[in-house]
């Protein structure tokens, strides 16, 4: 469904086992730059209405997730850690390359957002079926059903605004390009590493 070309390997949930503090650290703030994304869709392209009321919505979702996720955070005992740099997102914002019009950078923004969200739901649900902590794993399946709602979103309006052949190529390119990425990651305690 999400159409990914390289899955995670499962072993990466071992790794999370022995790191749930750190996981959760890098989930709350993996929420709070999906918040971050929505509000700088909304500066960036005003004139965009209807992705605008999206992003607005988004933003208020995102930051419940941030709440929910820093609660379990503190249902465990612990703080909020400090942010550490997204690796996956730093390699992966280096495909498109910068310039072009408006709508082409529009259109790439929603293309790496509809990704990394898709990674994210693929994470989710690896989570939610192989955690040993059963209020954990049910936590990451609700998670997982919405983070897929938000990739056929952010997939959907790069579709609309852009030209849809063109789009889709883009897309299937960077599919690949992800997929490259990902045989060096999965090997970190963090939601995309």
């Amino acid at each position: 469904m999400l159409g990914l070309k390289l899955p995670t390997d499962p072993r990466w949930v071992n790794i999370v086992e022995k790191n749930i503090e750190d996981i959760l650290t890098d989930h709350a703030y993996c929420e709070q730059k999906a918040a971050s994304t929505a509000i700088s869709l909304i500066v960036g392209f005003p004139e965009y209405t209807e992705l605008v009321q999206e992003m607005i919505a988004l933003v208020n979702e995102e930051m419940s997730h941030f709440k929910m996720v820093h609660d379990r955070i503190l249902e465990k005992g612990w703080t909020l850690g400090r942010d550490r740099k997204d690796d996956y997102v730093i390699a992966l914002i280096k495909f498109f390359p910068k310039g072009g019009s408006r709508t082409t950078q529009l259109v790439h923004r929603l293309l790496y957002a509809a990704l990394i969200e898709a990674r994210s739901c693929e994470r989710f649900r690896l989570l939610s079926e192989e955690l040993e902590d059963k209020k954990l794993a049910k936590f990451y399946r609700k998670l997982m059903i919405s983070e897929a709602g938000h990739y056929t979103m952010f997939l959907n309006f790069a579709r609309q605004y852009g030209d849809r052949t063109e789009v889709d190529q883009k897309w299937e390119a960077l599919l690949d390009y992800e997929a490259e990425i990902m045989r060096d990651l999965g090997n970190k305690e963090t939601i995309h590493g």
